[in-house]
């Protein structure tokens, strides 16, 4: 049930008030609260690099989606990630885009032909229909040569339900999304921030713990942000381990206008890494891609962050051919060879992670003592 539309600007109903009414209202029952089932589940492993579902198994389903995550649970990954966006109410949904024009069938309801805005985000007009709170759209894939079906979207709260159930420990990574844009359109009691209010679902749901203690063993998450001044701002109300995501190149960070050498300098690194336990790069940004679409020399980027004592979790591997450099002769398992293992990168962000579950139970068998250990951070 998408809760979409509209300008960010109306004011926030109470959670229960909302959930009463939706629950009234509901054309499909939410996803199953955490079972209280008891007994040992099989736990995270840490022998080899993290498996992160990127948007759950989004190369085969409409990405952030309960049967995406459900699906890449199944296929083995290690932690589902997701996107975290505010509803014009303040519900937190998973969805990616600011707008839904590119991952919804939005433009399939002539009726809201009218709800169009323009926003300035992250220094870019953008004009399109803002999360809001539409109860007829569907999330489509963003690829045309994907599965094109329409499946709903999911709260953060049923995302976290979806790990919580799963029949091992399964880890959530949830980014908070455009923090700096949010908190000047969405307003929340009590002059909370969205930082807060994430967190608050955190919290509620027992998620605490630095990086591997026993208590983040039991429920495993890392928070990631582009934004370096939320994540500070995270970093004094929850000991959970941090990620600080890094664009391309030419892009700045959308709060303090860094560039992307301000950012993975030295100096910048001793800096972050008293808040965050690694970092989360684009991948082409560690190994330049020449204009004919091979790989130039890797940059000294993972051995500078292990230097730190910071992990280096790349984004984002896909199978299809378009996106795999001639160096991997249309190979996926080639890809994963060469960051893994030539590399060094302590997880991924795949949109196919049963494929990579596959290729890491081939070569690094989680009954055997593996051939690396991930990096303990700080």
């Amino acid at each position: 049930m998408i809760r979409y539309v509209e300008s960010f600007f109306a004011g926030v109903v109470p959670l229960t008030l909302l959930l009463i009414i939706a629950g009234c209202g509901a054309t499909r029952p939410l996803v199953q609260l955490p079972s209280k089932l008891k007994g040992h589940k099989k736990p995270l492993q840490t022998s080899r690099p993290f498996n992160v579902a990127h948007r759950g198994s989004n190369g085969e389903l409409p990405e952030e989606t309960a049967p995406a995550y459900m699906r890449a649970i199944d296929k083995g990954a290690d932690f589902i990630e997701t996107d975290i966006l505010p509803t014009r109410d303040g519900v937190l949904i998973c969805h990616h885009d600011v707008i839904l024009d590119d991952t919804t069938n939005i433009k399939d309801h002539p009726e809201f032909a009218g709800r169009q805005r323009t926003y300035t985000v992250q220094g870019i007009k953008t004009t399109g229909f803002f999360v809001g709170g539409d109860p007829n759209s569907k999330t489509t894939q963003r690829f045309s040569f994907r599965d094109q079906q329409k499946i709903p979207d999911i709260t953060f709260e049923e995302y976290i339900s979806i790990a919580l159930d799963a029949p091992r420990v399964v880890g959530i990574y949830p980014e908070i999304k455009n923090p700096e844009h949010i908190n000047a359109h969405v307003k929340w009691p009590d002059g909370k921030k969205f930082e807060d209010v994430f967190v608050d679902i955190l919290k509620k749901y027992g998620y605490k713990g630095s990086y591997l203690s026993k208590d983040w063993m039991e429920k495993p998450c890392f928070v990631q942000s582009f934004a370096p001044t939320s994540l500070i701002h995270i970093s004094k109300q929850t000991d959970l381990p941090l990620i600080f995501l890094i664009d391309d190149v030419t892009t700045t960070t959308p709060d303090t206008n860094q560039t992307y050498a301000e950012i993975t300098s030295d100096e910048y690194f001793d800096y972050i890494r008293q808040y965050c336990v690694g970092i989360g790069p684009w991948k082409d940004t560690i190994v330049p891609v020449g204009a004919n679409n091979y790989l130039e020399l890797p940059t000294d980027l993972i051995a500078r962050a292990h230097a730190h004592d910071l992990q280096v979790h790349p984004y984002t591997y896909r199978l299809e051919n378009t996106y795999l450099h001639y160096d991997f002769h249309q190979d996926a398992y080639n890809e994963y060879d060469f960051w893994i293992h030539k590399m060094g990168i302590d997880g991924l962000f795949t949109e196919f992670p049963g494929s990579l579950h596959q290729y890491q139970e081939w070569t690094a068998p989680l009954n055997s003592k593996g051939s690396y250990k991930i990096r303990k951070g700080h």
